[in-house]
């Protein structure tokens, strides 16, 4: 049985953590990730992550128990409704907040076998780039770069909008567009931009996904940005009717066709194998 605590005080020091950690879109002093709602806290367990401490409501106090039975590393915190609902940063909470430790990631992780990185360069939104996170392990990435002035992944709402994926994706944050550059030239991958449409430019069913790759996504009001804009080829998305796509759907859209290209070589290659 895990260990069950009361708080009663809003000026607990653990609550001033989490809400000093929600409002500046980070982590905790101890390096915890705030993930808030009954699903995270269950993809959080499922995919082996640490979580020490978890907040619960009066309310889903028996439910949270039975999540974390035999879990002896964790502990519960109980607070009552008005209390969470004081340092929760969504409007309807569902009374559960879990403080997750999450991996660990390094480049090369980030970067293995037949590499399909996401470079987000400057998106700030953190429900897109959720979104681009859980895309990206929906199609097959093998990880991703968040460089400075982009969403941090650590951001409650990008946690919540990659309903989990970044407890099990590999990611390295923080990265400034020079390292970012040195990094994918080291790792000799092929480099794709996604753009808005534009008639010289590659379509991305013409491109070559199945090498080893990165995609960059800039910010839907500037783009890539100028110390990456050339690094590789241009890739659009033909539309009809509309001049461009949310960051997060072009990213998903050039993701699937990078995992259908791969689908498709992988085919091709064991039907040449079964005719040998």
């Amino acid at each position: 049985m895990p260990g069950i605590q009361t708080i009663t005080s809003a000026a607990n020091p653990l609550l001033r953590d989490v809400r000093r950690a929600i409002s500046r879109g980070e982590r905790t002093a101890e390096g915890l990730s705030i993930a808030e709602g009954f699903h995270l806290l269950e993809e959080a367990l499922r995919s082996g992550c640490e979580v020490p401490v978890v907040l619960a409501s009066e309310a889903c106090r028996e439910t949270v128990e039975r999540q974390v039975r035999g879990l002896s590393s964790t502990r519960v915190a109980v607070l009552s409704a008005p209390l969470f609902q004081s340092i929760a940063s969504t409007e309807t909470p569902q009374g559960v907040m879990a403080l997750v430790r999450m991996p660990q990631w390094s480049t090369d992780q980030v970067f293995r076998g037949a590499s399909l990185v996401v470079v987000i360069d400057g998106l700030q939104d953190p429900g897109n780039a959720g979104t681009i996170v859980r895309a990206a392990e929906a199609f097959g990435a093998t990880g991703l770069l968040f460089l400075k002035g982009s969403a941090s992944p650590y951001h409650p709402k990008t946690l919540r909008a990659s309903a989990g994926s970044l407890f099990r994706l590999p990611f390295v944050a923080g990265l400034d567009a020079a390292l970012a550059k040195a990094t994918l030239r080291q790792h000799r991958v092929g480099v794709y931009a996604a753009m808005p449409f534009a008639p010289e430019r590659r379509q991305a069913t013409a491109t070559d996904f199945v090498r080893r790759c990165a995609i960059i996504v800039g910010s839907e009001g500037r783009g890539i940005s100028k110390e990456l804009y050339g690094l590789g080829e241009d890739v659009v998305i033909p539309t009809t009717g509309v001049e461009s796509l949310n960051a997060a759907v072009a990213t998903s859209v050039l993701l699937y066709e990078a995992s259908r290209q791969r689908r498709e070589a992988g085919r091709l290659q064991a039907r040449q194998e079964r005719a040998v």
